[in-house]
């Protein structure tokens, strides 16, 4: 049992989710949010407020851009992309509090939370095979 335990508390210690991640930032939590996907990606949308860092790009960059100590999230395209693991390795190997977002930018915008892209900030419609849509004020 203490092995089960141990791996399922390890797990929510290095992974964070979509709906959890948002909580945070609305929080005002101090999260830096790191997508890792390539350029065309990037340009095609992602999480509001994120920083685009490909993770080839982290050992070299984040050190300068982000402090020491800063609690970051990394996330890729989806749950069929390991470039989030890369990315979150490469935090890891220098020392961040960093944990993955499992379900990457897919789950984020099916789960209609604010996407970032040429056109400003929006949120694409919430997906109901991702759960019950929320109630969003008029205002």
């Amino acid at each position: 049992m203490i092995e089960r335990a141990d791996y399922f508390a390890a797990k929510l210690a290095y992974e964070t989710d979509a709906s959890d991640l948002y909580a945070r930032q609305k929080a005002g939590d101090d999260v830096v949010v790191i997508d890792v996907r390539s350029d065309e990606a990037w340009a095609q949308g992602r999480v509001a407020g994120a920083v685009h860092m490909h993770y080839s790009e982290i050992a070299a960059r984040a050190p300068q851009e982000i402090p020491e100590g800063t609690d970051v999230v990394v996330y890729c395209w989806s749950p069929g992309c390991n470039a989030g693991a890369k990315g979150a390795l490469e935090f890891a190997k220098l020392g961040y509090p960093v944990r993955e977002m499992i379900g990457g930018f897919e789950y984020w915008a099916r789960e209609g939370y604010p996407v970032e892209d040429h056109d400003g900030i929006h949120r694409r419609p919430i997906d109901p095979l991702t759960g019950v849509p929320r109630v969003r004020s008029r205002a």
